[in-house]
């Protein structure tokens, strides 16, 4: 979820596009034991998905050489969007076997993404399982950006869980601020308890290698996370940490989208998936 307004610092679901970040080791990082032990049980779960898996292939504009886990070794995928991938053929989207889509709606407390109406209607229509993100801007208390997204995104029912996209806007010219670690995971429950309140489920944490590593996000716990890592398996980069979606490109190539699409996996099984929905779903 990379390609942001501008004016705006960050938090998922635009589109993101690889980063010199996602290679980064992090500051603190677990026992080797305990890291190879994460890496082995990931190793055997992945394992024991279905061959079936490997049906679900998109192309790459600027593909990763994967080794050990690759993201074709998940059966269940899905895309993020904005209004930077312009007009999206959904019923296109879904006949080349994306599952879900996270779309943007809204940035800050006073900025609704322009295609966010289109596109989760568009969603609807062709039968892609949607939710929304909102991005986070480190300017303006989460209390306002929690008012401003719930105020654009509609409580539907059979929504997915929506999305809190916390990621640095290295490009900001309006908003440097970098609160500190204790801080931003503080105001990440402002946000999140907010949202759970109105739409009665708890919101995915949407989040980079650089910021998971910078505000210390292992002590994050109650949420479900979206881990982007373009260069490696989730299990290498964010050493034991839980994880549902994992953001593995953002050049990838979809039927329907123009252009760059991050495409993103879900951990399980297409059963599994069926089931998270169901027990999820809004």
């Amino acid at each position: 979820m990379r390609r942001l307004l501008p004016i705006l610092l960050a938090l998922p679901l635009a589109a993101c596009s690889s980063s010199s970040k996602d290679v980064l080791d992090l500051a603190v990082a677990p026992p080797a034991r305990e890291m190879a032990e994460a890496a082995t049980t990931e190793e055997t779960r992945v394992a024991s998905l279905p061959t079936t898996a490997y049906a679900a292939r998109f192309r790459d504009n600027d593909p990763h050489d994967w080794t050990g886990h690759s993201p074709w070794a998940y059966p269940v995928h899905g895309i993020d969007v904005a209004k930077y991938q312009k007009d999206i053929d959904w019923h296109s989207v879904r006949a080349a076997g994306v599952s879900f889509a996270y779309i943007k709606a809204t940035e800050g407390g006073d900025i609704l993404d322009d295609r966010f109406k289109e596109n989760w209607r568009g969603a609807k229509r062709a039968g892609v399982h949607r939710g929304a993100y909102h991005f986070f801007y480190f300017c303006r208390p989460a209390f306002e950006q929690a008012r401003w997204f719930i105020r654009n995104v509609p409580k539907e029912k059979g929504s997915l869980p929506h999305v809190l996209d916390m990621e640095w806007n290295h490009k900001s010219p309006t908003c440097k601020f970098r609160p500190e670690p204790a801080a931003v995971r503080k105001e990440m429950t402002v946000f999140i308890d907010r949202l759970t309140r109105h739409y009665g489920k708890k919101p995915v944490v949407y989040t980079t290698l650089d910021f998971y590593r910078d505000n210390e996000l292992w002590k994050f716990k109650g949420a479900e996370f979206w881990l982007r890592s373009v260069a490696g398996h989730p299990s290498e980069k964010y050493p034991n940490e839980r994880w549902t979606f994992w953001q593995y490109t953002g050049t990838g190539v979809v039927p329907g989208v123009s252009g760059d699409t991050d495409i993103n996996v879900f951990r399980g099984t297409a059963p599994e998936w069926r089931e998270w929905v169901a027990k999820n779903a809004i």
